[in-house]
Formats: C-alpha cells, structure tokens, sequence
C-alpha cells in the first residue's frame, strides 16, 4: 500500500473511505461534515444531495442517469 497517495476513491491511505457514494456515481460520501441533506435542483427531491454535491453544481444520481440517457 502506498501511503499519502489517493485515487479518486480515496484509496492509498491507512484508513481507506470512499470519496463517493457509490461506484459511477459522482456525488460525494456524507457523513457527519458532509451530510446528504438537501434537494436535488432538478427534481426538487429532499436529502438528495450533500453540501459538497451543491458547491460542485452537480445533480441526484437518478436525474444525471436520466440526462444521459441511462433512464435505469
């Protein structure tokens, strides 16, 4: 393991978190600092999104998905 270096999902540290909340998903983790607790721009869906989420001008998983064509 190298330490101090990190990919995008947080990986080469010794206490290894995820900086995202899912695999292919651009939204950020929550946790205590970061909490999933407001709605989406686009859909209007409450605790969508987290305030790192907001700062990024980003959107809910599904809506992105929807965007692109995915439509799951």
């Amino acid at each position: 393991m190298m330490y101090g270096v990190q990919n995008d999902y947080g990986e080469g540290s010794e206490e290894y978190r995820p900086r995202f909340q899912n695999p292919g998903s651009a939204l950020r983790r929550s946790g205590r600092g970061n909490p999933r607790n407001l709605p989406c721009p686009t859909c209007g869906k409450a605790n969508k999104l987290t305030p790192a989420d907001v700062a990024r001008h980003y959107q809910c998983d599904e809506c992105a998905d929807r965007a692109e064509g995915l439509g799951y």
